[in-house]
């Protein structure tokens, strides 16, 4: 029996998210990476390769990496998004579970006005 790893968890979750979401001109995709200590994200156009807009806590008064932070983050993102053209993204939680400071980061781009 191989008990399989915490990364190696994610990485199969990552996958499974990422076979069904994909980013397009009109919904481009919105990616979140987290680590221990901060959390960013950005809006990527699949069909170009291009990332259209992006934030993180490791700008300068980007906020700490936890969930206030996280949602100064989705706030900024959504800001940036606009300004760039972008209203409705789809959302890929780059393979971490929706809890959390990945919530609190969607809730953030929300109410900056992103649609997903």
């Amino acid at each position: 029996m191989s008990v399989k790893t915490r990364q190696q968890l994610r990485a199969a979750r990552h996958d499974r998210v990422r076979k069904n979401v994909i980013g397009s001109t009109e919904r481009p995709r919105l990616s979140v990476f987290r680590s221990l200590k901060h959390i960013s994200a950005q809006i990527i156009d699949d069909s170009t390769g291009t990332t259209i807009a992006s934030a993180s806590t490791y700008e300068k008064d980007g906020g700490k990496g936890n969930a206030e932070g996280a949602k100064i983050v989705g706030q900024r993102l959504a800001e940036r998004a606009k300004a760039a053209g972008v209203s409705k993204v789809v959302f890929d939680r780059g393979g971490n579970r929706y809890h959390g400071r990945v919530a609190a980061l969607a809730d953030g781009a929300r109410d900056g006005g992103l649609e997903f």
